[in-house]
């Protein structure tokens, strides 16, 4: 049993191996969403927070510490620092640019796996995949890591150099290096993944209807936008709430990604990818 279950894995990591080897080589295609990580996770957070961090002009720091104040009492609380420029940098680094860690990795993994499975008709190569050894399920499981592995590469990779910029430009003003918080590795390991499975469920089942890679990226585009203002919602509200809500949202997450990843693995079928129907 051990041994079929090994080779059903193998088959599927082949499938997913070459899946990634083929993004690898399109960089028309994944460094535009690079560019786009980059910009969300290190540009534009190390931009700000070098700019608030060292505000010297004793009016704009007065605002910076009205709009402080304006914040729920309870995150107002946890606030690090003791200048309006450090509390506003703090509260930054740690609540206001958690949702843009849920929304760009999804928007990665949404835009990988829109084309995996279509794509295949469309190189030629879905009826060499029709026809090899790999039944529907790895098949299906091999598309599906082919599309999580840039998701997750993405979030926890920003993730690192996010905390890393956090560290060194707003740490200094607090004590020390203080991030991540328990929210940001609550978000990050608990939260965010279920998201991206759960958006991949209804991309690659799109995927594997749709006619041409044009209607599967508008199909997905349509169906994860919703999901992506959920997941960004659900972001904001875990940081604003505690760490009690990340919990209970991941675990809700979960049982639903789990559940639509079953019925969208019903989707891959043989004569789908011979550009059959069915």
């Amino acid at each position: 049993m051990s041994t079929s279950h090994g080779s059903s894995y193998a088959r599927a990591w082949t499938i997913a191996r070459t899946d990634l080897r083929q993004l690898r080589q399109a960089r028309d295609f994944w460094m535009p969403l690079m560019i786009i990580a980059s910009l969300f996770f290190v540009v534009i957070p190390g931009i700000l927070l070098l700019i608030i961090t060292r505000v010297s002009n004793i009016e704009l720091a007065s605002q910076l510490s009205d709009v402080i104040g304006a914040l729920p009492t309870a995150i107002q609380e946890h606030v690090k620092g003791e200048s309006g420029p450090t509390q506003a940098s703090y509260a930054l680094a740690v609540y206001l640019f958690a949702p843009l860690a849920i929304v760009v990795p999804l928007t990665v993994s949404s835009a990988v796996g829109a084309n995996t499975i279509i794509g295949e008709r469309e190189r030629g190569s879905g009826e060499f995949l029709a026809h090899s050894p790999a039944s529907e399920r790895e098949i299906y499981l091999g598309k599906l890591i082919a599309a999580l592995i840039p998701g997750y590469l993405t979030a926890f990779v920003g993730f690192g150099l996010y905390s890393l910029i956090v560290n060194l430009l707003v740490g200094p003003k607090v004590g020390g290096w203080f991030f991540p918080t328990t929210s940001w590795v609550l978000l990050m390991f608990w939260v965010l993944p279920p998201f991206i499975c759960l958006a991949l469920a209804m991309i690659l089942a799109i995927s594997a209807r749709v006619s041409s890679a044009a209607a599967a990226q508008q199909s997905s585009a349509l169906v994860t936008l919703p999901l992506i203002l959920i997941a960004y919602s659900v972001a904001s509200g875990s940081m604003f709430e505690g760490n009690m809500l990340a919990i209970l949202i991941g675990a809700g997450a979960w049982i639903g990604a789990i559940l639509a990843l079953t019925r969208s693995s019903k989707a891959v079928r043989r004569e789908r990818l011979l550009g059959m129907g069915g």
